[in-house]
């Protein structure tokens, strides 16, 4: 007997000109913005950049939607057009952020005021992303190109700060990893399940390849506590199980966390598990356990605001 489901007709959605934007375009941060931060790790992961770009190994950037939120569009963009980065990885609230400044020039509401409305993720234009991804599935492509894709040939004015639609001019992967009814465009009548699902593993198997081609390269993890790792750790298994099978490695490379939680000086090894932070999954599956045959790993506490900038300087 199948289960009620909800009807999606009945929904009420609204133009982006009806909400309140809690961020505009006036948080990007320019290339010639001073840099205040430090910290003795940067200077090694630039140079670690370097070194992966001149031999051609992977530079991977995995990022969560936060990362936007503060304003490092043009230096994640600038650190694409020369070459150091090879893939970025994003969750499903990454693309929502880069498309609204894109076409808007302005993101971010108030869950705490738009949920209580009932009005929180229903507005037109961001809907319309959905349409997009069901294009690409038909074209064979994933969901971070479908979506840079869109918004690159598109008419979207501010399409010189998108980070997907620089990706997709440039030709690197933007890889987006979802769970279906983590963002507000599922909430959309015109949500595609099967085309989410489709678009996203596409990415994922763009994902493991890249990873394939990590030895001597860069991984680098800016805020994301669960998709990063965890998408991170599949597909290095998949990578290692192909490469022994070839009697190559996947272990020599260099991992970088970038985050807020403040870790003991020692983050080489894992928490005890009496520790609430062992299961903070940055720490031990990018920190400790995925380079313990011969990586190196480097843990950065910062914003990502002065963070992102500090890294672009350094390379």
């Amino acid at each position: 007997m199948p289960h009620p489901l909800f009807d999606r007709s009945r929904l009420i959605v609204k133009p982006l000109a009806e909400r309140e934007h809690d961020l505009t375009l006036s948080v990007l941060r320019s290339l010639d913005s001073p840099i205040a931060f430090a910290h003795p790790s940067i200077g090694i992961v630039g140079q670690r950049l370097r070194d992966a770009k001149a031999t051609g190994a992977a530079r991977i950037l995995m990022m969560g939607a936060h990362v936007l939120r503060a304003g490092v569009q043009r230096h994640l963009i600038d650190l694409m057009e020369r070459g150091f980065i090879s893939l970025i990885a994003m969750n499903g609230a990454g693309p929502i952020h880069d498309w609204e400044f894109a076409q808007i020039g302005a993101s971010t509401e108030s869950v705490a005021k738009y949920v209580r409305t009932g009005e929180f993720g229903l507005w037109r234009e961001t809907g319309a992303m959905n349409d997009a991804i069901v294009a690409g599935v038909r074209d064979g492509i994933g969901y971070g190109e479908s979506i840079g894709r869109e918004i690159a040939t598109g008419n979207f004015p501010h399409k010189d700060i998108s980070v997907l639609a620089a990706a997709y001019r440039l030709g690197i992967p933007v890889t987006v990893h979802i769970g279906i009814g983590y963002d507000i465009i599922h909430e959309h009548p015109n949500a595609d399940g099967a085309a989410l699902g489709q678009a996203s593993y596409t990415d994922f198997l763009i994902f493991a390849e890249q990873v394939r081609n990590l030895e001597g390269g860069v991984a680098l993890n800016f805020g994301t506590a669960v998709m990063g790792p965890e998408v991170y750790l599949k597909a290095l298994a998949m990578a290692r199980n192909v490469a022994h099978q070839d009697g190559k490695r996947v272990a020599k490379f260099t991992t970088a966390v970038f985050d807020l939680i403040p870790l003991d000086d020692d983050y080489h090894r894992q928490a005890p598990k009496t520790d609430p932070r062992y299961y903070y999954r940055p720490w031990k599956t990018i920190l400790v356990r995925t380079v313990a045959d011969g990586g190196e790993s480097f843990y950065i506490q910062g914003d990502h605001r002065e963070t992102v900038p500090a890294v672009w300087a350094a390379v």
